[in-house]
């Protein structure tokens, strides 16, 4: 049984690495790491630096709170990366919002949303290092600690999805981009229900729409529609959804009626791939296809201003 378990962790890694190369489109050494991960802040938590990369409009005024947006790395990719990716800096300067991008561990950079051994999660450092993030940000900046928000990409976006389960008395409401994970939902325990709008493409190479075992190792991805009707029944949304005005290559719904007011809006990217929409495009022939037919981050954006704490 130990042989099996190591062998099905060392399955998963594997795979995890090629995941992370593919999403980058070369194979990155970790030389190049220590380049590209620009960071402009640390912080010690649980024992360990941990970096960051921080923006601050210029209207930012110190006399007034602003929300707060942290915007999380996919695995093998690094903060800076989620900045070009996303483009959160432009709709910071926009509204007057400050973003915040965190930085995972290890080389290749990584979150560790879910524990490879017996695939339940038991990250309690992960989740620390964020909530010391949003202190650490509040002691620089006048935050707003009714509007702070998380989002990622990927193993980003799985990130996310754990902060919003294991943190969800800071986090005001989240976004996941293909990050779609096998939740142990038992050990999703909220002080509250949190929003959350996503984003997945039916193409997608690398978190497959329908969901799917990962290389015979007994981890399995979730099928998409299935793993959003399991976070309607979580918020205790009415499960008849509304449909939101299809944007070319996009349809998507909107549960209302939720506990708290803890939406769920999904949309579907209809031929889309591993990307953020309306982000920068990574390789097609790697990743698929970035549809620009919608803007992920500004529409998440106008979801996140509808909810706070």
């Amino acid at each position: 049984m130990r042989v099996w378990l190591t062998l099905r962790k060392l399955l998963i890694g594997v795979t995890l690495l090629v995941v992370g190369l593919l999403a980058l489109g070369m194979a990155v050494v970790a030389g190049t790491y220590m380049v590209l991960n620009d960071t402009n802040g640390e912080i010690t938590s649980s024992g360990m630096v941990r970096e960051y990369l921080a923006y601050v409009p210029e209207s930012y005024d110190p006399s007034r709170a602003v929300p707060l947006v942290i915007s999380i790395h996919g695995f093998a990719e690094w903060p800076a990366h989620q900045m070009e990716v996303s483009r959160w800096n432009d709709l910071a300067e926009e509204y007057g919002f400050i973003v915040v991008y965190p930085s995972g561990t290890q080389i290749p950079l990584r979150w560790n949303a879910y524990d490879l051994e017996d695939f339940r999660v038991d990250t309690p450092a992960e989740v620390q290092f964020i909530s010391d993030l949003i202190d650490k940000m509040s002691d620089d900046y006048n935050i707003d600690a009714n509007r702070v928000y998380a989002n990622g990409l990927s193993n980003g976006g799985a990130m996310a999805v754990l902060l919003s389960c294991q943190l969800s008395e800071k986090i005001a409401a989240i976004g996941s981009v293909s990050g779609a994970y096998l939740l142990p939902w038992d050990q999703c325990v909220q002080s509250r229900p949190v929003p959350i709008i996503a984003f997945h493409g039916t193409e997608d190479p690398i978190v497959p729409y329908q969901g799917g075992e990962i290389m015979h190792s007994g981890y399995y991805y979730p099928d998409i529609p299935s793993w959003i009707s399991k976070w309607v029944e979580l918020n205790g949304c009415d499960s008849t959804p509304e449909a939101l005005p299809s944007r070319g290559e996009v349809s998507g719904v909107h549960y209302t009626r939720c506990n708290q007011n803890a939406d769920v809006v999904f949309y579907t990217v209809n031929g889309g791939g591993h990307a953020w929409p309306g982000g920068l495009k990574l390789p097609e022939m790697i990743v698929g296809h970035t549809s620009q037919d919608i803007d992920a981050t500004r529409v998440m954006w106008d979801f996140f201003k509808k909810h706070s704490l």
